[in-house]
Formats: C-alpha cells, sequence, structure tokens
C-alpha cells in the first residue's frame, strides 16, 4: 500500500472516526487491510535515538482560512466522501454480482441453510433459493465483516427499532431493512440523496412529518426516522397485502413495483413472481434481507463474534427549550463532541434549533443528571458559543468579521514515553489528522520523547 494512500486512509479515520469509517470504507477495505490501518495509532513514544528519521512533511506554500471557510470545505468534503462511500457500500454489500460470484468454501448443506431459514418463523416469507444462498455465503464468509458490525451496532439499534415497529404492530424482522439500506449508519447518504438509517429522500421524509432545514434533518434521527419508516412500511402492506413487495416497493416505490406486477401477468402475487422484471438493486434487495436474518440469528455457528459497538448502549433524552450549541453541554461535561454528535446526527450544524418548538438531546445515562445539575451553568455559555451562529431572533449570523478576529495562542505538549497521537487527540479534544497537520508529522507511527506537538489551532 503506498505511502499517499496510508496519510489518506489515517485522514479519513481521524476526521470521520472510526464510527463513520466502518459504516462506509467497509465496502472498499478488507478487514486485513482495515486492521492496518487503525494499528497505525499503536505505536507509541520511543527515545529519540530509536528513531532518527525526519517526519517532517516538506511544503513550499500553506493556506489558512477563516473558522468558516473550513467548516464550509470541511462539510462539502464529508458529504462528498459519504456519498461516494455509501454508494460503494451497496454496489459491493448488496448489488453483489452473483453472476461472477467466486463461491466460497462451506460446510453448510443446502438442506441445513433450509432447515435453519424454516425455522426462522415469521410472517414475511424468508426462503431459500440459490440468489438467497449466494448471499448467505457472501455474509458469511467473504463479506463477514457487515455482519460483525450489525451485531455490535445493532445492540444501540435494535431495541429502539424494535420498540417502535410493535408500537406499530409490524414483524420485528423488518429491522434487518435499516442494515440493507444504510449499514446501521445514521448519516448514510445515497447518490440520489436519500439519507439517514432508513435512507429517506427529502420530499418523502416530509411527507412522514420528518423535518429538514438548514439546521436539523430529521432523517439522520435514528428515533424519528424509524417512526417515519414504519408508517411507510405499514402504508406500502396495506396496498400490496405481501410483505416481499412492501419490502420491495420501500426500495424502488410502489410504481416500480406496480409496473413489474403488471408486466409478470395476472398471477404474479409476491415479490419472487417479479423478480426478473424489477431493477437490478431491488432484485437484490429482498435476497440480502433475507441473508441479514440468517447471518444474525446463526452468527456464532460461524464463528462470527460482533465488533465493539461505537455509541453507548444506555442513553436517555433531555428537552431542550432555547437554542443550544453542543459545544455548551461538551465543554461543561466534558463529553467528547464526536459523541454528542454520534448520538444527536440530526443536527447539522451542532445547533439544537429550540427557540421556537422543543427538541431532544440524547446524552449518555451517566450524563443525564450531571446535565440536570448544571443545567443553569450550560444555558449560560450560549452567549459564548451562540453568538457566532445565530443572532437573537434565531437567523444565523455570518456578519463575524473572522478575518481580523486574533486567533488564540497554540497550546504546546511535551510527549512521554508511551504516548500515542490518539491518546494525546483525546485528551485535548482534537484529531489525528489534525495533529498530524499542525506538526507536519508524515506518520503517526512513532512519535519521539520530549518532543513538542502542537495540540490546539495554530
Amino acid at each position: 500500500m503506498s505511502a499517499l494512500k496510508h496519510t489518506f486512509v489515517l485522514g479519513v479515520v481521524s476526521m470521520l472516526g472510526i464510527h463513520t469509517l466502518s459504516a462506509q470504507m467497509m465496502a472498499r477495505v478488507n478487514e486485513e487491510e482495515l486492521t492496518e490501518w487503525l494499528s497505525l495509532e499503536r505505536h507509541t513514544a520511543t527515545d529519540p535515538e530509536e528513531d532518527t528519521r525526519d517526519t517532517s512533511v516538506k511544503t513550499t506554500f500553506e493556506l489558512r482560512y477563516t473558522p468558516i471557510a473550513y467548516d464550509s470545505l470541511v462539510a462539502d468534503w464529508k458529504f462528498k466522501y459519504m456519498d461516494e462511500a455509501q454508494d460503494n457500500f451497496i454496489e459491493e454489500y448488496i448489488n453483489l454480482d452473483t453472476a461472477r460470484y467466486l463461491e466460497a468454501i462451506g460446510t453448510v448443506t443446502d438442506a441445513e441453510y433450509r432447515r435453519r431459514l424454516n425455522n426462522l418463523v415469521s410472517p414475511i416469507h424468508l426462503p431459500y433459493n440459490e440468489v438467497v444462498r449466494k448471499y448467505i455465503l457472501a455474509y458469511t464468509t467473504t463479506h463477514r465483516g457487515i455482519t460483525r458490525r450489525m451485531l455490535g451496532e445493532s445492540k444501540y439499534y435494535f431495541p429502539m427499532i424494535e420498540r417502535e415497529l410493535e408500537r406499530q404492530g409490524l414483524p420485528l424482522e423488518l429491522k434487518f431493512l435499516s442494515v440493507v439500506e444504510s449499514a446501521l449508519n445514521p448519516t448514510a447518504v445515497s447518490r440520489m440523496g436519500a439519507t439517514g438509517l432508513w435512507q429517506f429522500m427529502l420530499n418523502t421524509g416530509r411527507h412522514y412529518g420528518l423535518e429538514v432545514s438548514s439546521m436539523i434533518d430529521q432523517r439522520r434521527d435514528p428515533e424519528a426516522a424509524t417512526r417515519a419508516a414504519c408508517a411507510y412500511l405499514k402504508e406500502l402492506y396495506n396496498i400490496y397485502g405481501d410483505w416481499t413487495l412492501a419490502i420491495a416497493s420501500y426500495n424502488c416505490g410502489p410504481g416500480t413495483v406496480n409496473k413489474a406486477l403488471q408486466r409478470a401477468g395476472s398471477g404474479a402475487k409476491t415479490y419472487w413472481d417479479i423478480y426478473n422484471f424489477l431493477p437490478r438493486e431491488t432484485r437484490n434487495y429482498v435476497p440480502a434481507f433475507v441473508a441479514l436474518n440468517y447471518a444474525y440469528t446463526y452468527a456464532s455457528e460461524h464463528n462470527i463474534q460482533a465488533n465493539a459497538p461505537t455509541v453507548p448502549l444506555v442513553t436517555d433524552t433531555i428537552e431542550i427549550k432555547q437554542n443550544m450549541h453542543l459545544e455548551q453541554v461538551a465543554s461543561t461535561l466534558n463529553i467528547p463532541m464526536e459523541l454528542l454528535r454520534m448520538l444527536n446526527p440530526q443536527y447539522k450544524l451542532d445547533i439544537i434549533p429550540a427557540a421556537v418548538k422543543p427538541y431532544p438531546l440524547t446524552l449518555p445515562q451517566q450524563d443525564v443528571c450531571r446535565f440536570i445539575a448544571q443545567e443553569k451553568e450550560i444555558y449560560a455559555k450560549d452567549s459564548v458559543y451562540m453568538n457566532n451562529h445565530l443572532r437573537k431572533d434565531g437567523m444565523l449570523n455570518d456578519t463575524t468579521d473572522w478575518a481580523h478576529t486574533p486567533l488564540p495562542e497554540p497550546k504546546y505538549y511535551k510527549v512521554k514515553k508511551g504516548d500515542t497521537l490518539g491518546a494525546i487527540g483525546r485528551k485535548y479534544g482534537v484529531s489525528v489528522s489534525q495533529l498530524l497537520k499542525w506538526n507536519k508529522l508524515a506518520s503517526a507511527n512513532r512519535l519521539r520523547i520530549g518532543q513538542q506537538l502542537k495540540v490546539s489551532a495554530p
């Protein structure tokens, strides 16, 4: 792997976090490559004599932007990256090229696969056939990374999804659609603009009550989006009376399913009857859904272990009734901003726009009472964190003259034995990529004891 590719991947890991990477990059890399990339951070500081290599990056110029410009550039880059990565996920994990599929070596017989699926008693037909078999093989062998991640992230998302499915009287197995749609990534964005855990398009999301504005996108709110998805699936089932058709129409739209039914003839009643008349992605959609049901249930039989979940499993919500920046919470309660963003992905600019109506703030359970105890202190910081973003009328404030605002003096840290860039970054609330850039380091592999690292923006 080239040094350039290493540097790019390290930047991605640092900027988006392991949570985002595991959701969006796993279609590009296998587990060995991911382990290799992440292992860069495991190297610890050593004595200067042990490493005399010049790790500085030679540059001929340096660009400086205002904070607003940085935000805009990063947001644009991140959107384009997420867009590409979500498309890669669909292509490499859902749209498997079964015609060219290199069959993995397995010890499970067709009869055993069929018996296991038959044991998954469900109102949704979960058949075993040649197409489903290839997906089962993929998710239990060559593509087992998606199963490992599903097992880990499902500990946080599935209980919430199942509560809503049960409340609306829907089959609990529908929770696996969120895996097919987004790999359980609430910030996933498709090439067409479908967003969130359940991949709602803008108009469809708004039709089902999801608020989408410059400040908030409830398609990225796992709970709100799940309520909307359940309502949508319920309506689709009421139209077709068959869950496989409802699932297919969730992917490609009722109009496409209706055309396929017409072309298939009057005898067509289920998804499998119209399989050959559906778009390629929808032909792969239901088999992937069936195979994920199997892989989740029988993971232990295939020796597949769950990844560690990337968010706290026990959370609670606080109702916020005035404008608040997430930094007000992070700085007071000493909670990493990245964690607050992961728990509250619907707030696009890290601002809860609660001037007119209340909005929820999700926190780790152990921090809820701390928030209540320090609520006045948190709200009092609005003049520090909000004045640069909103005027008193709640509108965006973009009149600050950042170009002539003096920058704070940078902070430095002296490297000690055993330090890593990741640990130093967590201590000061910055990313590894920022530390690499500020200190003109070519690699995170090694640090030198006594080395002075810049740990805040220059």
